[in-house]
């Protein structure tokens, strides 16, 4: 598969009030077209600053990211953006707050009827054709959810960047979408990065797991492939000990190797005070 996009080479820091704090350190990543790819990680890892340099929303402080051979600097409609708040418009129908992004992205192109189709079709793809016509406090968090996704994919993104999309709904509504999402992804071979916290989610929805360390300097730890076939079916891979073995690696990841990984952090601090003490007392 060919590469669609390339983080390359990334830092990130912020100014403090207690001088310059730095979230990410050499993050590199490559994505090939049509992938799905899961960024999960401890809070505080800078998974969604990573998004957000990759929706343009920030501007990495070194390195970049390079999008079909042309760098990105600021947002843009090739790169849509569903958070875990759905972001509707609460005076708008379903079907209006779909409209807003249609417009934007297509509003030269396409025709009344052409535009009414399209909106149309992507609140069919997520299940909503029944609710076009409600306003969001008409409508279930999961249903809200479904509207923000049809939203994002009637811009037609290269890239469907997703921020914990389903961490605010029931295990029920939350499993439903991860089904929903699947059967999209494989319909339109979207290429797809999503923050989760959740493993089963991660291994369940992706082709690669990228993990986390902790921050500051957090970077890419470890990065797993998902080769489990598709379709996939939740509750077959239950049973499936290549689905518990892959859970099993990330799971290891975060609660063992990543306390490795901050024992020799610390352990490398310590030395280099202790080292610069000396230095002070030697002058």
């Amino acid at each position: 598969m060919s590469t669609i996009l390339d983080i390359s080479h990334i830092d990130m820091v912020f100014e403090t009030p207690k001088g310059p704090f730095t979230a990410l350190k050499g993050v590199d990543l490559k994505i090939s077209k049509g992938e799905f790819v899961s960024l999960i990680g401890h809070s505080g890892c800078g998974k969604s600053t990573v998004l957000n340099i990759v929706a343009g929303l920030y501007q990495a402080t070194t390195g970049g990211v390079v999008l079909n051979g042309k760098e990105v600097s600021e947002p843009g409609p090739e790169r849509a953006v569903v958070f875990q708040n759905h972001s509707l418009l609460p005076w708008l129908t379903s079907y209006q707050n779909v409209e807003l992004a249609v417009k934007q992205v297509f509003g030269r192109s396409k025709s009344k009827s052409e535009t009414k189709e399209w909106i149309e079709h992507n609140l069919e793809l997520v299940h909503m054709e029944h609710a076009m016509h409600k306003r969001p406090d008409e409508i279930s968090g999961g249903m809200k959810q479904r509207v923000g996704i049809a939203r994002a994919l009637s811009m037609q993104p290269e890239i469907l960047l997703m921020d914990e999309p389903f961490g605010a709904l029931d295990a029920l509504t939350r499993a439903h979408m991860q089904d929903s999402l699947m059967e999209i992804q494989q319909e339109l071979n979207n290429t797809v990065i999503m923050i989760t916290h959740d493993v089963d989610e991660a291994v369940l929805l992706s082709d690669r797991i990228v993990m986390m360390t902790n921050g500051p300097e957090a970077t890419i730890g470890e990065i797993l492939d998902i080769n489990l076939e598709r379709p996939r079916d939740r509750l077959a891979l239950a049973e499936d000990p290549e689905y518990t073995h892959l859970r099993s690696e990330v799971l290891k990841f975060l609660y063992e190797k990543q306390r490795k990984v901050e024992s020799i952090s610390k352990h490398k601090t310590k030395k280099e005070s202790s080292s610069s003490k000396e230095s002070v007392q030697a002058a």
